[in-house]
């Protein structure tokens, strides 16, 4: 049996940064932990339509920062923020007693973005589109954007086939095993009439892409309190 690890994970200390940025005591730790997955998949049940491939979420005292990383950011702010407010009301139910900051930030390239590519083949193969075409679209898509290289892989009941079996098309370099390459890993799952069908991408970014300068400080803005240091 080969040993996987999730390539996020395993650059958490070099190019990645977490999803969840707080530090807690051991007593309340699970439930501000099964707090954040309420948050995450709340909205991507009801948002999916808005292309969200990140949810990071920031504590500091009673506060809550939520950012989210949408390729349609237009479709949760709504006109006049209205639809931004109604989330955050819906989300602040989830979190009784603690004031909720949302921010929307949008993925300005999301054809090199790799949750962001799984989700769009699960959804072509939801749409019985051909796995190989969706693959090989994506890839074209990635390498044309200025991704260094693409790995795709599809695993299930492929083209409503009897057996389960995995495949998978890459172009380029995606160096797994190199710590400081820039490597961008999605996981998807498409409902299928045969089965679920499971989507995993790995893209390689030339550039140092760091998921920090997309993210929110969690005291910016906040005034500080006491005179200003000389």
């Amino acid at each position: 049996m080969g040993q996987k690890v999730n390539p996020i994970g395993l650059r958490l200390a070099l190019n990645k940064n977490w999803s969840s940025r707080w530090y807690a005591a051991k007593a309340c730790f699970g439930d501000w932990l099964h707090e954040d997955l309420k948050i995450r998949t709340y909205i991507k049940k009801n948002y999916n339509q808005a292309g969200i491939a990140r949810i990071v979420i920031e504590r500091y005292s009673s506060n809550v920062r939520i950012t989210i990383q949408a390729a349609r950011p237009g479709l949760l702010i709504g006109r006049k923020g209205t639809e931004l407010e109604e989330l955050r009301a819906s989300v602040a139910k989830l979190l009784p007693g603690r004031e909720v900051i949302l921010d929307v930030v949008e993925v300005k390239r999301p054809e090199i973005n790799a949750q962001l590519v799984g989700e769009s083949i699960a959804l072509q193969l939801e749409k019985r589109i051909g796995f190989r075409r969706a693959m090989k679209k994506a890839i074209q898509s990635a390498m044309e954007g200025g991704a260094e290289g693409i790995k795709i892989q599809c695993s299930g009941r492929l083209g409503a086939a009897e057996l389960a079996r995995t495949e998978h098309y890459k172009e380029g370099r995606t160096p797994l095993h190199t710590l400081k390459a820039n490597i961008d890993y999605g996981f998807a799952e498409a409902n299928t009439t045969a089965g679920k069908i499971g989507v995993k991408v790995w893209i390689c970014h030339k550039e140092a892409m760091e998921d920090m300068q997309n993210a929110t400080n969690a005291k910016k803005s906040k005034a500080q309190k006491g005179a200003a240091r000389q």
